[in-house]
């Protein structure tokens, strides 16, 4: 039996495994956390959601359980789920930290990405520019995610990699928010470009302090965001 089959998989490095149930489940839920049609704090009915998303409720409970880690999805004591609320205490100190991730990121990508990596990491922002006013918000906070991902992942520190992915995780709707503050979206674009700049010239310095100001500015979007929905509320 001819094995070219085997030899291809290998290059292409291998099959990829198809998502479970769960895992599809929690990418639906994630997009509705995200783009705000489950609103911090709303109760999550198992039942009904989990005849909406066509899975029974094993594969639903397990979804919720990947969200859980993320910080999407809290417990009361009763063990009934709702979606996140955190304070902008929280979430600031939880940005501070993921801008400190990234900043070293940054740094020790100056030293070991390739330029092939580089050179991905300046077409996503280049993606992002051409894209800010044509893509949908969720397609556009994906490839910014994955603009910082690949940053992180040219560090090729894979403790770092892994407790930025679990910071990152838990900021998925602060983020996510920060991104479509269309205001301060040339900003965040500048900001990129800042960092990209740097990143080709390999300098380490510059590299990490336009990454800390970029997470910097996303602590002041979000307080910007609840401080107006503190006014509107107190308005109606």
């Amino acid at each position: 039996m001819s094995s070219d089959w085997l030899e291809a998989l290998k290059q292409q490095g291998g099959v990829r495994p198809r998502k479970t149930l769960a895992e599809e489940a929690a990418d639906n839920l994630r997009e509705l956390i995200l783009l705000g049609k489950l609103a911090p704090g709303t109760a999550i009915p198992e039942r009904d959601l989990a005849e909406a998303l066509g899975v029974s409720r094993t594969p639903l409970r397990e979804a919720l359980r990947l969200l859980e880690v993320e910080g999407l999805i809290e417990y009361s004591a009763t063990r009934r789920p709702h979606v996140a609320d955190p304070s902008l205490h929280e979430l600031t100190q939880y940005i501070s930290v993921l801008g400190a991730l990234e900043a070293l990121a940054g740094e020790t990508a100056c030293r070991e990405a390739t330029m092939a990596e580089i050179a991905d990491i300046v077409r996503l922002g280049a993606r992002m520019v051409e894209g800010s006013d044509k893509l949908a918000p969720l397609e556009f906070f994906q490839l910014d995610m994955q603009f910082h991902a690949a940053i992180v992942e040219a560090s090729r520190n894979e403790p770092l990699i892994e407790t930025h992915r679990q910071y990152n995780a838990r900021l998925w709707r602060a983020r996510f928010l920060s991104s479509q503050q269309v205001d301060r979206r040339d900003n965040t674009l500048a900001q990129h470009a800042d960092i990209t700049e740097a990143l080709q010239k390999r300098d380490a310095s510059a590299t990490r302090r336009a990454l800390r100001n970029h997470l910097k500015s996303t602590i002041e979007n979000i307080a910007r965001i609840r401080n107006d929905g503190a006014g509107a509320a107190s308005e109606d």
